[in-house]
């Protein structure tokens, strides 16, 4: 795959003093290279943005490890970030400089039929895909290096980066009074996992949920379902300490899945619950806990909620006669369903009004310079999320 590259070439970038400092992922499972790139201006629907700080989520990681496409290189990582409007191509009227906005992986861009109802957030005029370019100009990226070759994108955001070039339908404006170490926070995985128990399943007050995969999306999912008002809220995970860390997020039960005797998960559960759980939450992507969240999702009314990233390939083999007379429902949920340029303004004013508790979610925070370290954090189970300021 041979990129056309930006629109414009080393020289003139050079000379139009558009050098800036990135962490270039070269390659894969290696650690990032940081160097001098040059970041090109903005093309027609485009916000070119300072990121201020972005965090670390096991998405970049996935990526940073693939080998074989869509993991492609140099690339630069990175899709959870905040940052403040540099300048703006053509055409663009949502934001101004100056502005803070959050780049968001999923497309918002209130003109095609999906962004305009109400229920979907998967946009059809630019559809969700991993690509190594822009969205709108295909085939083209807007970094290149100082000896002139292009780098790839990642997830239309690219927030490894001193200043990135974002399409405007995948920002969304922000009050900049928030705290930007927890606003960043919202780009992809809490978002994720709040808005899977908000949006996706809509869970009931004094209902029981049950969680599979307590890292940060299943956290997430479990203060979401504190918000919504659950009662019981089951964590499950093959390591016993999660559930400490668990409860500061409203996990109120805990199944070792590495330790269940003779039985599976879902018969645990299911007596636990006396018939299964109102709502079951695949977080780790593997298509046999999606068959056992099914297996103990309570008949009739109860939904399971699907969003782990299984390999690709992957098959859920699920018993047709079952599908038939449980009644159950069994979805999937991209970014929890959330339509980024409305719910994450509401998502932040809880945040401000102390209801949604994004602090307990940050467990390191470190300079740009230091941002191997952060993946090395993360590939030892230390943190949830890592916050890197980039002027730090």
């Amino acid at each position: 795959m041979k990129p056309q590259g930006s629109l414009f070439d080393a020289e003139s970038l050079k000379l139009m003093n558009f050098a800036f400092v990135a962490a270039i992922s070269r390659v894969a499972g290696e650690p990032l290279v940081i160097e001098e790139i040059f970041v090109a201006p903005p093309m027609p629907r485009e916000v070119r943005i300072r990121i201020i700080c972005t965090s670390l989520c096991h998405s970049d990681v996935t990526f940073w490890k693939m080998k074989d496409f869509p993991g492609v290189f140099p690339r630069i990582l990175g899709h959870e970030a905040i940052g403040i409007v540099e300048s703006v191509g053509e055409g663009v009227d949502e934001v101004t400089e100056g502005d803070t906005v959050i780049p968001i992986f999923l497309p918002d861009c209130r003109e095609c039929a999906d962004c305009k109802s109400k229920k979907s957030n998967l946009c059809s005029k630019l559809p969700f895909k991993v690509s190594p370019f822009m969205p709108r100009h295909d085939q083209t990226t807007r970094f290149i290096d100082l000896n002139g070759h292009p780098i790839y994108h990642f997830l239309s955001v690219s927030s490894f980066s001193e200043y990135t070039v974002v399409d405007i339908a995948h920002l969304t404006k922000v009050d900049p009074t928030i705290p930007p170490n927890r606003a960043c926070l919202l780009s992809c995985g809490i978002s994720t996992g709040v808005g899977a128990a908000w949006r996706s399943a809509d869970v009931e007050a004094g209902s029981t949920v049950a969680i599979f995969g307590l890292g940060s999306i299943g956290l997430a999912v479990a203060e979401g379902a504190r918000l919504c008002g659950a009662t019981r809220i089951i964590g499950v995970d093959v390591n016993p300490d999660k559930f400490e860390v668990g409860k500061k997020f409203g996990v109120t039960d805990f199944v070792n899945g590495a330790n269940s005797g003779d039985k599976s998960v879902s018969q645990v559960i299911n007596e636990m619950t006396g018939g299964g759980a109102d709502y079951c939450f695949e977080c780790v992507g593997r298509a046999s806990l999606v068959q056992e969240a099914y297996a103990c999702c309570r008949k009739g009314w109860g939904k399971t909620v699907v969003l782990g990233v299984d390999k690709p390939g992957s098959q859920v083999t699920l018993s047709a006669t079952d599908v038939l007379h449980s009644g159950k429902t069994l979805q999937g949920s991209l970014f929890g369903g959330l339509k980024p340029k409305s719910d994450i303004p509401v998502l932040l004013k809880r945040y401000t009004d102390k209801e949604l508790e994004l602090d307990k979610f940050v467990t390191h925070e470190i300079g740009f310079d230091d941002i191997n370290k952060a993946f090395d954090l993360l590939l030892e189970g230390c943190c949830l999320r890592c916050v890197i300021w980039m002027d730090k």
